[in-house]
């Protein structure tokens, strides 16, 4: 199979799909893969490492798409990548179609074969490949929160961890899963008082061990919601419905009471975000203030530290980039349960439940379209 790994273009996106040593498994295997100039020099793998490794390093990104068999990015393409779209090309990356529509349009109309990251399962039903980007996203919203709540980013002017005689700052963390496991993680390792609301009692009780009664744990209701919100200084939503849009849980009017200069990082906002006054933005224009609470809500936060995500991200992705190259996306889909749990389009057709219901278009099972 030919593989292409073009240059991503999302703003102050620095990641990229293949390192040099997957290429070279990759060409071990018989297969050719193509790979766009600089693509991978923000992640510190520049073409010397790629041809080295026995990539042909492509100048052109239309070459890239138009040559190749499947294309493997990190983050989903953008509206002046929808002209490469070709029936049948496989596409695997990090989708988040729910609240893109317009990509899902174009997919379908393509009859794209589109195989998501972030919908792919294991044997114990968990998900592996949006694991790595959600352990560093948790670990950098405390590491941003704690900078604009510095008084030159607009937040309340007060250090996280506090200082003897002083009280620290309150870290409310909502979802108890990856995210919210590993910035419950860096809070506390900051000093900060961290409570972290779920609606799962049990892993809140896991919760409890795992930090030794440190962490604060509330059960998920309107009330606790409220409460937290207007208490905290740091808010971090980190909510996921596999698929689809993520949950309200903050309202407009809970933000309207949050203390004035108090921040919030919505780390769902790639599934529409959890908190109702969160818009996606960028690094480029990463922050936004309403009713006096800074909002940090960038689409791609991993992307700011490109060389750790991108081999967090490869190590996890690569088995499946393998298997789909040697087996074929429809032999490799119809193998292996989990990974056909990530087919969002097949040739034309929706085949994701939660991205089906979140824009309420009609739907067919992945089982179905590969039998």
């Amino acid at each position: 199979m030919i593989i292409g790994v073009p240059r991503e273009i999302k703003d102050h996106e620095s990641r990229v799909g293949i390192t040099p040593a997957g290429v070279k498994a990759l060409c071990e295997a018989g297969h050719t893969v193509l790979v766009e100039t600089q693509a991978g020099e923000e992640s510190g793998f520049p073409d010397e490492a790629y041809q080295k490794a026995g990539a042909e390093i492509v100048g052109d990104a239309g070459y890239v798409w138009g040559k190749t068999a499947m294309v493997v990015k990190v983050k989903e393409p953008v509206e002046a990548e929808y002209a490469y779209f070709r029936e049948g090309l496989v596409l695997f990356a990090y989708l988040h179609l729910a609240p893109l529509p317009q990509l899902t349009d174009k997919l379908l109309a393509a009859k794209m074969i589109s195989i998501a990251y972030e919908t792919v399962r294991d044997s114990r039903g968990m998900l592996p490949l949006l694991m790595p980007m959600s352990e560093i996203a948790g670990r950098m919203s405390v590491q941003v929160g704690a900078t604009y709540l510095e008084r030159e980013r607009g937040g309340r002017g007060i250090l996280l961890g506090g200082v003897p005689g002083v009280p620290p700052a309150h870290v409310a963390i909502l979802g108890g899963g990856i995210v919210g496991t590993n910035a419950a993680r860096i809070a506390l390792g900051l000093g900060a008082k961290t409570t972290l609301i779920d609606v799962n009692l049990n892993r809140l009780r896991e919760l409890d061990d795992i930090f030794n009664g440190r962490l604060y744990t509330l059960a998920s209701n309107s009330y606790n919601l409220e409460h937290v919100t207007h208490e905290s200084d740091l808010l971090i939503g980190g909510v996921l419905i596999p698929g689809a849009t993520a949950p309200k849980l903050v309202t407009r009017a809970m933000v309207a009471q949050m203390k004035k200069g108090a921040v919030v990082v919505d780390v769902a906002i790639d599934q529409g975000g959890c908190v109702e006054t969160a818009r996606p933005t960028s690094h480029s224009a990463p922050s936004y203030v309403v009713d006096g609470v800074v909002h940090y809500c960038v689409t791609n936060m991993p992307g700011a530290v490109p060389n750790t995500s991108t081999l967090a991200l490869t190590n996890s992705t690569f088995p499946y980039v393998l298997r789909l190259a040697d087996l074929g996306p429809h032999a490799a889909l119809k193998q292996d349960a989990g990974l056909a749990e990530g087919l969002n389009t097949w040739l034309g057709t929706l085949t994701h439940r939660g991205v089906a219901e979140s824009q309420q278009r009609p739907w067919t099972a992945a089982a179905s379209v590969i039998a």
